[in-house]
């Protein structure tokens, strides 16, 4: 894979040490601002709101301007948020900056996707994208807990302090690696298309279900990862400092799904659906049954970090395949598909902690979506993932 998308990656780890950063951090945000859990849980909502908002308003935006221009701007803009954050007293403040934040992110990753389709061969995009989530995954295994950890011993605030110094090594890692230059259209599309001719792709119809899928897979995995921190400290009994364990675990176990994934989303991407889905299902049920066992809760982390970034990240990868006819827009549908379920995962989660099911209802919800997922899925199976992919007989030198 080209270095630049190595590079990339670098700012994506800042991005995502963010975004998912609110997991361990929830319980202090709602001290200190003297606010519900649920509403603190709701700083990942609004974040994920800016991000489906963000990511075809940003793409459309940026879709004439030079691609490193674009993203060194998304990158700044991220970092003065993540100062105020880090400084305001109000909560309604903060909630501002995170939806500023995102409206950030979703537009460097928009852009990113589609830079990310323009430096490989057209049947390689499910590994681009592992290699660009891959800094998602590093920042759930040592940003997120680290941001956790350093929350727990200092405050919040000092974790948001901190994002904003990663993105110093991220603006510098976009200037030096992406061309002043840099094209948008990826290799094989036409050049020159309409910005209303790639939205009209959203009319079609596999798109429109890979899109679905992957919103309702990503929901999952938010609805139980914004509220691990309650789960561990609460049902587990374990100390605060086991959020960042847990933390830990479940960014190790995504890493492993998008490295194996990665290239089986390219090749065989109705397998890891088959196998990986119904396997992702089993494992919130597990989880909500055995959470209260510390050593099961430990293994059932790691595992369903694996099949969540599994799964999830094939899915994502057969949005950009579906829409190759966007070639400045289509890194924002897999973005707006992503950040849909993200948004909508914690606020149906929020809504059932006070009720019968208590700390574990996020893990139920979860695998309620997994399963209207696999319902909509599994008969439909070679539409969502042909067995052979387009353009498989291409080669690049940079594979």
């Amino acid at each position: 894979m080209p270095l630049p998308l190595y590079l990339l990656a670098v700012a994506v780890f800042a991005m995502g040490t963010s975004e998912f950063m609110l997991a361990g951090l929830v319980p202090d945000i709602a001290a200190s601002f003297d606010v519900s859990v649920g509403a603190a849980g709701l700083l990942t909502s609004a974040f994920a709101v800016g991000m489906i908002v963000g990511a075809p308003l940003m793409a459309a935006l940026a879709r004439w301007w030079p691609a490193r221009a674009s993203l060194l701007g998304f990158v700044l803009a991220f970092a003065v948020a993540h100062v105020v954050g880090a400084s305001t007293t109000s909560f309604a403040v903060l909630l501002v900056t995170r939806v500023i934040a995102a409206l950030a992110n979703a537009g460097f990753l928009a852009v990113a996707l589609s830079t990310a389709a323009t430096l490989v061969a057209t049947d390689q995009k499910g590994r681009a994208l592992a290699v660009l989530l891959s800094g998602t995954t590093v920042a759930t295994i040592a940003g997120v807990p680290g941001g956790a950890l350093l929350g727990t011993v200092l405050s919040w605030r000092a974790t948001f302090w901190a994002v904003a110094l990663l993105c110093l090594p991220a603006a510098i890692g976009v200037v030096r690696g992406i061309p002043a230059r840099a094209g948008q259209t990826p290799r094989g599309t036409p050049a020159g298309s309409s910005l209303r001719g790639e939205i009209a792709q959203l009319g079609m119809p596999r798109l429109a279900l890979v899109m679905l899928l992957g919103a309702l897979v990503n929901a999952a995995t938010f609805a139980t990862f914004t509220f691990l921190a309650p789960i561990v400290t609460g049902t587990a009994d374990l100390g605060a400092l086991w959020v960042s364990v847990v933390l830990v675990l479940f960014g190790i176990g995504s890493f492993v799904g998008v490295s194996v994934a990665g290239r089986l989303s390219d090749q065989r991407p109705g397998m890891v659906i088959a196998i990986g889905g119904p396997s992702l299902l089993l494992g919130w049920v597990a989880m909500a049954t055995l959470a209260a066992q510390p050593v099961a809760l430990l293994s059932l982390v790691f595992v369903q970090g694996t099949l969540s970034f599994a799964v999830g990240s094939t899915l994502i990868a057969r949005v950009l395949y579906e829409a190759a006819g966007a070639p400045t827009m289509g890194g924002s549908y897999a973005t707006a598909a992503l950040n849909i379920g993200a948004a909508g995962g914690p606020v149906v989660a929020a809504a059932t902690l006070g009720d019968g099911a208590g700390n574990l209802g996020p893990v139920w919800v979860s695998g309620l979506l997994v399963a209207v997922a696999l319902l909509i899925a599994l008969p439909l199976r070679r539409l969502v993932a042909p067995p052979r992919q387009r353009g498989d007989a291409t080669t690049h030198a940079n594979a």
